[in-house]
């Protein structure tokens, strides 16, 4: 399914189960009796989320948005499009961004700033992988699942021209173009 001459394998699915567990640990902690709203950042944060939420013991709502700045490139364009909303009213909830990798960081913060203008009584960000040697813009982000080097990376949830999400372990590119 990888082509292993181009790819190795850089997390299995039980360190990102492991991971995961550590993350929804702190999260349940932090919002015990409160109810919290997961915002799914689609395309990608759908595997992470859905394995979260099963970590999860807090009572939660989901919503996703879609927002789009790389196109088909590798690389942020830095102008965010919103392709999908979120449906929910959120004035006085808290709201959990949940996204699997965060790079420069653009995308992430024009979320943020958009959601905290609804009105929410808290907005914190969620992440599996984080880029933060490639941040451009800062980013308020409570729970990060790992910090990682500047790699490109597919499988779960992370594509490559909308491929290999579907891989249950985290591969880099052993070669970038």
């Amino acid at each position: 399914m990888v082509d292993e001459r181009n790819f190795t394998q850089y997390l299995s699915r039980h360190e990102i189960d492991a991971t995961i567990q550590q993350v929804a640990e702190r999260i349940n902690r932090d919002y015990a009796g409160e109810q919290l709203v997961l915002v799914g950042v689609l395309k990608g944060a759908f595997v992470f989320m859905a394995d979260l939420a099963r970590h999860l013991t807090v009572d939660f709502d989901v919503e996703f948005v879609r927002l789009s700045s790389y196109g088909k490139a590798r690389e942020s364009s830095g102008t965010v499009t919103i392709l999908k909303d979120i449906s929910a009213d959120i004035r006085g909830k808290h709201v959990l961004i949940v996204e699997e990798i965060i790079d420069s960081g653009r995308t992430l913060k024009f979320l943020f700033e958009r959601l905290r203008s609804s009105g929410p009584k808290s907005v914190e960000i969620v992440t599996l992988l984080d880029k933060e040697s490639k941040r451009v813009v800062d980013v308020p982000v409570k729970y990060v699942g790992r910090k990682i080097d500047d790699q490109f990376l597919i499988g779960y949830g992370l594509d490559l021209e909308e491929k290999c999400r579907n891989l249950p372990d985290i591969y880099y590119l052993k070669y970038p173009n």
